[in-house]
C-alpha cells in the first residue's frame, strides 16, 4: 500500500497515511488542492490538485475547485535549492523549479504561507457561557494587578502632594481632580488596552481565553484588527455603565441563548469567542466540553466566593452582637 505525506499549515509533516485518508481529508474540507503531498517515487512534494487522477479525485472536478493557489509559484525555490531529504527515509527529493518543497526552501520562504486565511468548513465549536466566564475570572485578576500596580504608586504620591497642599486650597483641589482623573484613566484604561491588545495579537485571545482555549475571531474566521478589539471592549464597557452592572448579566444571558454565544458587543463588533482549533487545519481537535482548566477555575471561584460569604456572615454577626 502506499503511503503518503503532507505538509499542514504549519509546515509540518504528516504522515504517512493511506491514499483513502488523504482523499477523505480533502472531502472534508482539512486540506485543499495547493496542499504540498509527497510519496515514495515521486521527485519532489507536488500540489495535490496535480495528482488527483491518481488519488481518485477526477470524479470530483466538476464540484470542487482544483486551481493551485497562486502563493505556490511566488514560492518556488531555484533550481539549485539544497535537496530535501524524502520522509520515511525512501532517499532523497531533489528540489526543482517545477514543485515546491517546505522542507528544501530557506526558513524566509517557509513563511510565506504562515498566518494564511482561515480554514473554512468543517464544525466550529462556540465557547459558551462557562468557559467565557471562567476566562473572564482569570482576566479580572490579571487586569486588577496591572491597574493596582500602577495605582498604589499613583496614590502614594498624590497622598504626599495632598498632605503638602493643605494649606493652599485650590491647589489641593486641582490635585485632587487630577487624582481621579487618573485614577479613572487607569481603572479604564489598562483593562481596555490589555483586550484590544491580546485579542488582536497572534494568540488571538487574552490571558483568560489562553487558558480555557478559546479564542476571539470575526464572523468569518479571520482574526480582528487592534481597532475592533478596542471597540469590541468598549461597546462592552458602555454597555455596562449605562445598565449601571446589568449588562453583565444581560451578556450573559446572551451568551447562554443565542445560537453563536454571542453577548451584545460581539454582535455589535461582529465577532464570535470560539475554540483555539477552529477555523484551522485541526478543527478535531476542539473541545466540546468545559475542559479541566475551565472545571479548576470554576472550582476555586466558587470555594473563593463561599469563603467569602461565610466571612461576612461571621462579620455581621460579631458587629450585630457588640454593644455600642
Amino acid at each position: 500500500m502506499t503511503e503518503w505525506y503532507y505538509a499542514d499549515r504549519q509546515r509540518r509533516q504528516i504522515g504517512p497515511q493511506p491514499a483513502e485518508a488523504l482523499v477523505q481529508r480533502f472531502r472534508a474540507g482539512e486540506i485543499d488542492a495547493a496542499t504540498l503531498v509527497w510519496r515514495d517515487g515521486l521527485p519532489a512534494w507536488q500540489p495535490l490538485g496535480s495528482l488527483r487522477a491518481e488519488l481518485g479525485l477526477e470524479d470530483a472536478a466538476a464540484t470542487l475547485d482544483f486551481r493551485i493557489e497562486p502563493v505556490l509559484a511566488a514560492s518556488v525555490p531555484p533550481a539549485d535549492a539544497t535537496p530535501a531529504a524524502a520522509p520515511g527515509g525512501g532517499g532523497v527529493a531533489p528540489a526543482s523549479a517545477g514543485a515546491y518543497s517546505p522542507y528544501s526552501a530557506p526558513v524566509a520562504m517557509m513563511d510565506v504561507r504562515a498566518g494564511a486565511d482561515p480554514v473554512h468548513g468543517g464544525d466550529v465549536v462556540m465557547a459558551g457561557l462557562w468557559r467565557r466566564f471562567a476566562a473572564s475570572v482569570v482576566d479580572g485578576l490579571v487586569t486588577g494587578v496591572l491597574s493596582y500596580a500602577l495605582l498604589i504608586p499613583l496614590m502614594l504620591v498624590f497622598g504626599m502632594s495632598l498632605s503638602s497642599l493643605a494649606q493652599n486650597e485650590l491647589a489641593g483641589a486641582g490635585a485632587s481632580v487630577t487624582f481621579l482623573f487618573l485614577n479613572y484613566a487607569i481603572s479604564f484604561g489598562v483593562p481596555m488596552l490589555y483586550f484590544a491588545w491580546m485579542h488582536s495579537s497572534g494568540t488571538q485571545a487574552s490571558l483568560g481565553k489562553m487558558a480555557v482555549g478559546a479564542k476571539v475571531v470575526r464572523t468569518n474566521g479571520e482574526p480582528i484588527g487592534f481597532g475592533r478589539a478596542l471597540l469590541r471592549y468598549l461597546a462592552y464597557l458602555l454597555f455596562v455603565l449605562f445598565t449601571c452592572g446589568l449588562g453583565v448579566l444581560i451578556s450573559g444571558l446572551m451568551v447562554a441563548f443565542t445560537e453563536r454565544k454571542q453577548a451584545l458587543h460581539d454582535m455589535l463588533c461582529d465577532t464570535l469567542v470560539v475554540d483555539k482549533w477552529a477555523y484551522t487545519d485541526r478543527p478535531e481537535w476542539q473541545e466540546r466540553g468545559l475542559g479541566t482548566v475551565t472545571v479548576v477555575i470554576l472550582v476555586l471561584f466558587a470555594l473563593m466566593f463561599v469563603a467569602m460569604a461565610v466571612a461576612a456572615i461571621a462579620m455581621i454577626g460579631l458587629l450585630s452582637s457588640m454593644k455600642w
